[in-house]
């Protein structure tokens, strides 16, 4: 197994175990501020009504300041990098293999 597995697969496993006694509130707090230090290749949307935008994030983190609701992140698009501010109330984020 490589190193990396092993801290993705401890790292999974420590936040099963804290958010267990967690509310949902608090599961959905956690899990955004987790994404600020998680580094890889994400999908990002950002959905409202029938608008919807969509970002890639290779190799690159999403920052979260939940205190003012954005999620940060450099992303690329057509073939260009971009700085991206998102509300977290209206934005999707998933891991890219």
């Amino acid at each position: 197994m490589t190193k990396r597995y092993l801290l993705s697969a401890a790292a999974i496993l420590a936040a099963t175990l804290a958010l267990s006694g967690c509310s949902e509130e608090q599961q959905n707090k956690l899990s955004r501020l987790g994404v600020t230090w998680l580094e890889g290749n994400y999908s990002v949307t950002f959905a409202e009504g029938s608008h919807v935008k969509n970002w890639t994030v290779d190799g690159g983190k999403v920052t979260s300041d939940p205190q003012k609701g954005y999620y940060y992140f450099w992303a690329v698009k057509d073939g260009k990098k971009y700085y991206v501010q998102t509300p977290i109330s209206r934005t999707y984020i998933e891991e890219i293999p």
